[in-house]
């Protein structure tokens, strides 16, 4: 069994892996050692991998490094993919698992991987399996954030898996706004990739696709916790290395 870490943002994942299986999963919204311990007990884990965009405790690492084989995924970390990005060290590694993960689930084939979550990021792995870039853009949350914080009535207002076209009121506005424009952003930006790279198959993941893979249904394929996917790939890359 492996185990497979992903802290972000907003939430920080356990994952517990057989071969290419998920067998079970924990997020919080605050990682510590104890989780971790807790989430492992009585298990057979051999091996481990750790990716983090945040700071976490030390603890954390040195118990990893004490009981498994274990790697922490930096840069240069070897993956299974050619990274043509020109700031490796800048590039978040959840956007780099994300488009491993979508090279294992189309291999040899065009795919641009959506993450809609804290941001919205785009990530491109053309058919020879290199990974070149994206975009990065503000996600839901950040946006409502900000039209409350730099305007000076605009309430704050939360999540909503309905939205209308036609706001009837300052909450349903910025609702639409929002959200109708981050559909129309995947649309116009998964428009042009289509142009300029054929065949391309395009996968929507991330805590917030929720709001817009039934909307998007007919041309994307939506895939749950693809980083922690991706970083088990590298895992196994690693080993057989």
């Amino acid at each position: 069994m492996k185990l497979v870490l992903d802290f972000g943002n907003t939430l920080q994942k356990i994952a517990i892996f057989e071969g290419n299986q998920m067998l079970k999963m924990h997020a919080y919204k605050k990682i510590t050692l104890e989780k971790i311990q807790q989430a492992i007990v009585n298990l057979p884990i051999k091996s481990a991998i750790l990716s983090s965009v945040i700071d976490y405790p030390v603890a954390i690492k040195t118990f990893l490094n004490d009981n498994f084989n274990f790697i922490e995924f930096t840069e240069n970390t070897p993956i299974p993919i050619s990274n043509k990005y020109t700031t490796p060290q800048s590039l978040g590694k959840d956007r780099l698992a994300a488009a491993i993960a979508g090279n294992h689930l189309f291999p040899k084939q065009n795919v641009l991987v959506i993450i809609a979550g804290t941001c919205i990021t785009y990530e491109f792995v053309n058919k020879e399996a290199e990974y070149l870039g994206g975009a990065i853009s503000p996600g839901i949350s950040i946006r409502f954030k900000a039209l409350h914080t730099f305007t000076g009535k605009l309430p704050l207002i939360e999540k909503r898996t309905k939205t209308p076209i036609i706001g009837d009121s300052t909450e349903n506005s910025i609702l639409s706004g929002v959200i109708n424009g981050i559909l129309y952003e995947y649309k116009g930006i998964t428009y042009k990739y289509s142009e300029d790279y054929k065949n391309l198959k395009i996968i929507l993941s991330g805590g917030d696709m929720k709001y817009f893979d039934k909307i998007l249904k007919n041309s994307i394929f939506a895939v749950s916790n693809i980083v922690l996917i991706g970083l088990n790939i590298i895992l196994d890359f690693n080993a057989k290395s």
